[in-house]
């Protein structure tokens, strides 16, 4: 009789080590962001706006263009429009004229009327304050969303641009493909207190220090922490409140 052959155990594969997301200890993080607390105590988004519609509106319109030139189209747009009724009652073509200086205006134009009609028609006129119910307003994404949730809202919520993509990526402090990735990593590294802020203190640091084409390390209050490759400077440029750019 033939003997019954053993079971050959399936060799297990070797657990994957969990990657840290960041290059950075707790207390590295802690201090980054302190130090950047110090700088801006109140940091403000330089999009101008007078209410959370017309910031709404105003992000939307900031995909692929400048804050500055934004500003300068909304100006006048602002002056006539600053509820989704009055937006609405311009129509398409004359909000077009407003922002024509502004690249993608005629697609813009288009959403910013579809979206007052669905404030109007499923808002009651009001800028909800959930995610949910933001991205599924015509011409807005998450990274709009969170914008607005944090600015008009006041919750601690992280818009991933260009600039914090940027930064996630080049310190090490969030990598991430996507934005997405990196705002996962930044809100579950960044300590609760540095929160509401963190989000502009990222981008403004960003704009102005960590630039796209060549990082100024030598006005970088956090040059000794960072573990940025690209790095010239050990030494933090001296820590002290900045005045608001103008």
């Amino acid at each position: 009789m033939e003997k019954p052959k053993k079971k050959i155990a399936a060799r297990r594969k070797p657990a994957r080590s969990r990657k840290r997301k960041t290059v950075y200890s707790p207390e590295e993080i802690h201090e980054i962001f302190r130090r950047f607390s110090v700088q801006r105590p109140e940091p403000k988004g330089e999009l101008e706006h007078v209410n959370a519609f017309t910031l709404l509106v105003a992000v939307v319109l900031s995909a692929q263009a400048t804050d500055a030139g934004v500003n300068k189209a909304t100006r006048d747009l602002f002056k006539v429009a600053d509820t989704p009724e009055k937006m609405l009652a311009l129509g398409e073509q004359k909000v077009g004229e407003y922002i024509r200086t502004i690249g993608l205006w005629r697609n813009k134009a288009k959403n910013v009327i579809a979206l007052s009609e669905a404030l109007i028609r499923d808002h009651g006129s009001q800028v909800p304050d959930s995610r949910e119910a933001l991205v599924t307003l015509p011409g807005v994404g998450r990274k709009t969303a969170n914008v607005v949730l944090n600015m008009s809202f006041g919750q601690p919520t992280m818009a991933v641009d260009t600039h914090i993509l940027r930064i996630g990526n080049r310190i090490g402090l969030a990598p991430g493909k996507t934005p997405e990735q990196v705002e996962d990593t930044l809100v579950k590294i960044i300590p609760a207190e540095f929160m509401r802020h963190a989000h502009h203190w990222l981008i403004l640091h960003g704009r102005y220090v960590c630039k796209a084409r060549k990082p100024d390390c030598p006005a970088c209050v956090i040059a000794d922490i960072c573990k940025s490759a690209e790095k010239t400077s050990e030494m933090p440029a001296p820590l002290m409140e900045l005045a608001p750019q103008a």
